[in-house]
């Protein structure tokens, strides 16, 4: 398989906003994927038009679709283990709000490198940093599959399933289509 090759992935629509997230994943993973596969690459090739593209690649999802999915969550599905009596669901919003940041942390610096790599540059690539930001999504979209995304369903009526949705696509779509 290509070193860029993305699999576009299951149908799913903001009218299941839910489903919509864990579609979301699978795209997670397929990009986590292409990150090992280009660390891999470059061991052995070094930078070549192919890891200038899976970079590119990786840079496009992380860079656009990571923080608005990650905002997606923040504000639709925290909130609602938050507010649960249950205690294990109020400490699971705040790890997986950790873990937000933590990944936005080691995305932006995991960034640079995967800018250079794009522009041809040769440089250190961070071996440790790609594991731990790999491990740690892989821990976090199990958590949230497993007992967040379940939780969150169990108080979401349909009015307000169709509210979230509604709000996660206007705030996918240009400006210029926003109105206002």
């Amino acid at each position: 398989m290509p070193l860029n090759e993305l699999y576009s992935g299951p149908a799913a629509s903001f009218d299941s906003p839910l489903e919509m997230l864990e579609a979301c994943h699978d795209r997670v993973r397929r990009t986590l994927d292409l990150l090992v596969r280009l660390q891999a690459h470059l061991a052995e090739h070094g930078i070549t038009d192919q890891a200038r593209s899976a970079a590119t690649d990786i840079l496009r999802y992380f860079d656009i679709a990571g923080p608005a999915h990650h905002e997606d969550e923040e504000r639709h599905v925290l909130p609602r283990l938050r507010s649960s009596q249950a205690p294990e669901l109020k400490a699971l919003a705040e790890r997986l709000h950790a873990d937000h940041a933590a990944m936005q942390d080691d995305w932006l610096a995991l960034r640079v490198s995967l800018l250079a790599v794009r522009d041809g540059e040769a440089g250190a690539w961070p071996a440790a940093l790609v594991q731990r930001y790999v491990d740690r999504y892989e821990r976090h979209l199990e958590a949230e599959e497993q007992v967040a995304f379940p939780a969150a369903a169990k108080s979401l009526g349909g009015d307000e399933m169709a509210l979230m949705g509604q709000e996660m696509s206007s705030r996918r779509r240009p400006a210029s289509q926003q109105g206002g």
